[in-house]
Formats: C-alpha cells, sequence, structure tokens
C-alpha cells in the first residue's frame, strides 16, 4: 500500500466535537504532498483536527481562493505546453472535478505522510502550513506574475508529479454522505 495525502471539501472545518456533514472526496496522491494539493490549501490555512487520525493533523484552507490559485499556475503552466495533450486532459479533468465537488473548504489529510519520517506528526504539519505551503503559494504568485520563470521551467519538465493525482468522487479514505 501507498501512502497518500488526501485532499477533500466540505462547507465546514472539522473540529473537536465533529467531522463535516458532507464530505466530498477530491483527490489523493502517492508517497507525497504534492504542489497542487499544497496550493489548494493555500488560501485561509489552518490548521484542524484530522477527520482520520487522532492527532490535530489536518490542513483546511479556502476552496475557491486555492481552486483560482490552482487554476492560474495551470495556465501559466500550459503557455508552455500548448502541444502537450496529456497536460491539456490532466487540466480539463482536474477543473471539472473541481466544479463538481466544490464547496466552502479543502480539507488535506496528511496522516499517512507525515508518519513516513520519525519527526513528531503534529510538528511537521505546523511546519507544512507555516512554511512549506506558504512558500508554495509565493513561487506560484511569482511564476503567474511572470516573475519566476526558472521555477515555471521545472514545473513544465516534470508536471505529472506537481499536478497528475488521483481524482475520483471516492478515495481510499471516503465518508458517507
Amino acid at each position: 500500500m501507498a501512502n497518500r495525502s488526501y485532499l477533500y471539501s466540505a462547507d465546514s472545518m472539522p473540529n473537536e466535537a465533529e467531522i463535516p456533514k458532507q464530505v466530498r472526496c477530491i483527490s489523493e496522491h502517492n508517497w507525497d504532498i504534492p504542489l497542487a494539493h499544497k496550493l489548494m490549501v493555500g488560501r485561509r490555512t489552518t490548521i484542524v483536527p484530522s477527520m482520520i487520525w487522532n492527532p490535530p493533523i489536518g490542513i483546511a484552507a479556502d476552496y475557491a481562493a486555492g481552486t483560482a490559485l490552482l487554476r492560474d499556475l495551470l495556465h501559466a503552466v500550459g503557455k508552455g505546453l500548448e502541444d502537450d495533450v496529456e497536460f491539456a486532459e490532466c487540466v480539463a479533468r482536474t477543473t471539472a472535478h473541481l466544479e463538481k465537488q466544490q464547496a466552502k473548504y479543502f480539507i488535506l489529510e496528511t496522516g499517512e505522510i507525515v508518519s513516513l519520517s520519525d519527526d513528531d506528526p503534529a510538528a511537521s504539519v505546523q511546519r507544512l502550513a507555516t512554511q512549506d505551503i506558504p512558500d508554495a503559494v509565493a513561487n506560484a504568485e511569482a511564476a503567474i506574475a511572470s516573475q519566476n520563470d526558472a521555477w515555471l521551467a521545472s514545473l513544465r519538465t516534470d508536471w505529472q508529479k506537481h499536478f497528475a493525482s488521483f481524482y475520483s468522487e471516492a478515495l481510499y479514505f471516503s465518508f458517507p454522505t
């Protein structure tokens, strides 16, 4: 079994008492928290209780703003991949799925990824929320503004790693509706 990061959407954030009433599946990614997941939880990022594991290792963020950031970056990346049919199909599938599963918040479940190291999971998520995600957002914003061309070029050469996650209505961890 691969360790994965899981991304969901919901109209409320999980709290100590309960998980949201309706949790929609967005995406899962093997062995990493990909750039796309980081960008989607990059606006109004907050650490929340996990819906799957005990420690407070979930990350919630604004859905509409995170989706807009990802779309803008995909557009910028696509300017150098106009002839790449596979990239265009990935963008179309991702965009359609995000529209279909839209809610107020993204919720990123990090447990399987942060457990890969010997670090404290809560400290790892704190670092993710305060350093890694803001750094990814800053790089994306600069690339969108044509001020980070080298980073943008690196994304184009390995776009599958960053954007080609498994988007589905059912993930390994799904929630009853």
